[in-house]
């Protein structure tokens, strides 16, 4: 059954799929994931590779690769259990997929292994993955306008993402708290981000790690009243990050999002602002919300 779920589910995600590698980013990844593979298998390079097999053939993988190949699988397939995004699944892939063409590389010839890795590393820099430029409400805070935006009025509930454009689990998510916001946006319930990358003294303000080694990022925290009432992942004793899964059912539920939005609504009531200026939620609701045109802006400082 669970592998019927899967299938059905890729096939959904197809058209969504092609569309992700047709960009640079994931066709250079595809590229560099593959590449063992076909200098193992292409026809006038492959006769000229060592071999261990005991037949000589030296255009099949050996015992040994074999061995790298099914420890990579099932790499992939522990990550990708708490993997969240198509987005996620698809990068685990890429990502164990580079790091089997190193180790195959090198022990096939060191010279092969010192070009793929430099290749690797160019890639990494050169590269980054496409940042999410759907629809949302979100507002974008600078170091200079998140104190007052979040102090702005003791009524507004706000839920601020803190996150790194380098960090590829921000980048998953972005789509997920993108239609949180898209949901659940209203008078008295705002969905905010800031990059701690970009802003340090935010990062340090609200002690939240920057670093690449953090298990940080993203950071989402409840503002009430200028306030932080709560965050996820919560930070233990040691300071270390609590292992926390950010699926939207996870966010609604810890958040509270569905009391928070009642009282939003009630909130805009209280203005005399109209209801409909609200999106209706989701359990409430089997239409999709309609989008505002003024909720909608996004302020994102450049």
């Amino acid at each position: 059954m669970a592998l019927l779920t899967t299938f059905f589910a890729f096939l959904y995600h197809l058209p969504r799929v092609y569309k992700w590698l047709l960009k640079p980013y994931y066709v250079a990844s595809f590229l560099l994931s593959v590449a063992f593979l076909v200098v193992r298998k292409t026809p006038g390079i492959c006769e000229h590779l060592s071999s261990q097999r005991e037949d000589g053939n030296s255009c099949d993988f050996d015992w040994r690769e074999v061995e790298i190949l099914m420890f990579l699988s099932a790499i992939v397939m522990m990550k990708n259990r708490r993997a969240i995004t198509v987005e996620q699944h698809v990068g685990n892939i890429f990502l164990f997929s580079k790091v089997a063409n190193v180790i195959l590389f090198f022990r096939l010839d060191v010279r092969l292994g010192l070009l793929y890795l430099t290749l690797c590393i160019v890639f990494l820099m050169t590269c980054k993955p496409p940042l999410y430029m759907g629809p949302e409400y979100i507002k974008y805070f600078s170091d200079k306008t998140m104190d007052e935006e979040l102090e702005r009025d003791s009524r507004v509930t706000w839920i601020v993402e803190f996150f790194a454009n380098w960090s590829s689990e921000c980048q998953s998510f972005a789509s997920v708290f993108a239609d949180l916001s898209l949901k659940y946006n209203c008078a008295g319930l705002k969905f905010g981000k800031v990059d701690i990358g970009r802003y340090g003294e935010v990062s340090k303000k609200y002690k939240v790690s920057a670093s690449p080694l953090s298990k940080q990022l993203p950071t989402l925290v409840l503002f009430q009243g200028g306030k932080e009432v709560m965050r996820r992942p919560q930070i233990d004793k040691k300071g270390r990050a609590v292992s926390w899964s950010f699926t939207e059912e996870n966010i609604i539920r810890e958040f509270n999002l569905n009391e928070l939005y009642q009282k939003a609504k009630k909130l805009s009531k209280g203005r005399g602002e109209k209801a409909e200026g609200c999106p209706p939620v989701p359990d409430e609701s089997e239409g999709q919300p309609e989008t505002q045109g003024e909720e909608a802006e996004s302020k994102k400082d450049k």
